[in-house]
């Protein structure tokens, strides 16, 4: 069984910064996924931001998160982070954690078969 769950979202001004976190536990499963994160705007498709290996820490990034976005691990933890710099109101989204196999996690792309997510963080960028 593996738990994934997310803190961190809010209300942040544009142009101002949010770090997500992420806990993924509960399986030795976790040593060969990635944990990603993706985010769902209203009416729209989720979309994948950024994902780092579990097994080498490479980091992989989604066309949202260039610019402004860096992801990274805590392995004594168990977690995971998003920092996101220079908000911008696009994006505004439910973000979610997820853990999932490695070749999803180098497209940052949904692993519709194996895959372990968490409830989502609401991220508002407003002023």
């Amino acid at each position: 069984q593996v738990d994934v769950v997310e803190s961190g979202g809010g209300l942040v001004q544009p142009g101002g910064s949010l770090r997500l976190s992420c806990v993924a536990s509960g399986s030795s499963l976790l040593d060969f996924l990635g944990v990603a994160w993706f985010r769902q705007a209203p009416q729209k498709e989720r979309e994948g931001v950024a994902c780092i290996n579990n097994s080498d820490d490479n980091e992989y990034y989604g066309d949202s998160a260039k610019g402004g976005f860096a992801i990274s691990r805590d392995k004594a933890k168990n977690t995971v982070y998003l920092q996101m710099n220079n908000l911008k109101a696009e994006d505004t989204a439910v973000y979610y954690c997820a853990a999932i196999r490695e070749e999803f996690c180098k497209a940052v792309a949904v692993d519709e078969f194996l895959s372990y997510w968490g409830r989502g963080v609401q991220v508002t960028v407003a002023s």
